[in-house]
């Protein structure tokens, strides 16, 4: 009996494949009709499916990372809305730095308390349109601790001021000491 077996082998037309081979005659068989033992035909180039999925990975993950910059995006506008503010403070601290020492102290002296706004204060219309109150606080200030009950609001040094400026309802303010002799 004749020994039959596939032998895959390409020949010139592409849907012909050479695969029975008996005695040394080789027939013709449709590709259809002959289980291949590997490819023949070259497969470069991505498939529907694997697009498919990798777009759908790209999705997937791109998501939660716009997701994770959506605080950053939603902060841009918070924080510039902090720096015009602190904008106003500073701008206001360095008016009254350059005020003289006597018209702080008088001023320190007539609120009585580092708790009272004293008459430096004032309301200006922030570059956003709101109106904001820009407190002002002054009080003379007891850096040697001389009366020894550690609170810095209680001296009587005659050379030191505190002053603080603080915009009305937030937390927001500078502070500084100022002496008689800058």
């Amino acid at each position: 009996m004749d020994r039959v077996y596939i032998k895959p082998v390409r020949i010139a037309h592409p849907t012909v494949w050479c695969g029975i081979a008996r005695l040394g005659r080789v027939h013709s068989v449709h590709r259809a009709s002959v289980r291949k033992t590997h490819p023949a035909v070259n497969t470069a180039g991505f498939a529907y499916v694997e697009v498919l999925i990798a777009t759908l990975l790209i999705v997937v993950t791109l998501l939660p990372a716009i997701q994770a910059l959506y605080p950053a995006v939603a902060g841009a506008g918070i924080h510039g809305s902090r720096v015009e503010d602190h904008y106003q403070l500073t701008g206001r601290l360095e008016e009254l730095l350059a005020e003289p020492f006597a018209d702080l102290d008088a001023a320190a002296t007539a609120a009585g308390s580092e708790t009272t706004p004293t008459t430096y204060s004032d309301t200006v219309t922030h570059p956003d349109g709101r109106q904001i109150t820009r407190n002002v606080f002054l009080s003379r200030y007891d850096a040697d601790n001389g009366d020894s009950d550690n609170n810095p609001f209680t001296g009587t040094e005659d050379d030191l001021l505190w002053v603080r400026v603080e915009i009305a309802g937030t937390t927001d303010g500078l502070e500084t000491l100022v002496s008689v002799y800058d």
